[in-house]
């Protein structure tokens, strides 16, 4: 599969980024992963995305990660990572904290229109408008930043805690901020964590890290 292969700096990290061509796909590339068999029986999308992530993993960390029993990546001890796709792009960065990345194709308006409601309650709306960014791209920055949190925190969050269980209160050009509540985390409640964004094309980038 043909691919190239840059770097972001952002909040003082790296991402890597793994650009893809689908149509380069062979089958046999499956077995450049030492955990191919996990993904035999995926469609030919899931393992082109799934590579693209191991690509981008092995930029950053110098090794590729293993799929623990969620699904999700095994890092070694010591080091945080995440990986997200979206579309024919794959980003990976690691830390030795916590740390989320999620990468979105900006919503267009009627789309905004349809999920919105479902991504952000009356306050946070008002949050957003008041940012003064166009809302399609608040809303999807909203969206990708409870991503990017739940990625950073999936260790201690509560299962499948909601777009709910985290309010923005606080939208600015570079960053966006979350309070977390009860339904995220219990330990964690009444929390705020700061999520970096950056627009790269028609895609948003969130990335949250913490202490």
């Amino acid at each position: 599969m043909d691919y190239h292969h840059t770097t972001l700096p952002l909040a003082g990290l790296t991402l890597h980024r793994i650009d893809f061509d689908p149509a380069t796909w062979m089958d046999a590339e499956l077995f450049w992963l030492p955990h191919h068999a996990q993904l035999q029986h995926t469609s030919p999308k899931r393992q082109r995305e799934h590579l693209a992530g191991r690509l981008a993993a092995f930029h950053a960390l110098g090794a590729i990660p293993a799929i623990g029993d969620n699904g999700a990546p095994l890092w070694p001890a010591g080091v945080s990572g995440s990986i997200s796709h979206s579309g024919t792009t794959a980003l990976a960065v690691i830390a030795t904290r916590p740390v989320g990345v999620d990468i979105e194709r900006c919503l267009d308006a009627s789309l905004c229109a349809e999920l919105a409601d479902s991504i952000v309650d009356a306050d946070e709306r008002a949050v957003l408008t008041a940012s003064g960014l166009p809302l399609p791209l608040a809303v999807t920055l909203a969206f990708s930043a409870k991503e990017s949190l739940y990625k950073a925190f999936s260790a201690r969050a509560l299962p499948y805690p909601g777009f709910a269980s985290a309010r923005v209160t606080a939208l600015t050009d570079a960053q966006l901020s979350l309070t977390l509540s009860a339904r995220f985390c219990p330990a964690l409640a009444g929390e705020t964590v700061t999520a970096d964004w950056c627009m790269a094309q028609d895609d948003v980038i969130t990335l949250l890290s913490h202490n």
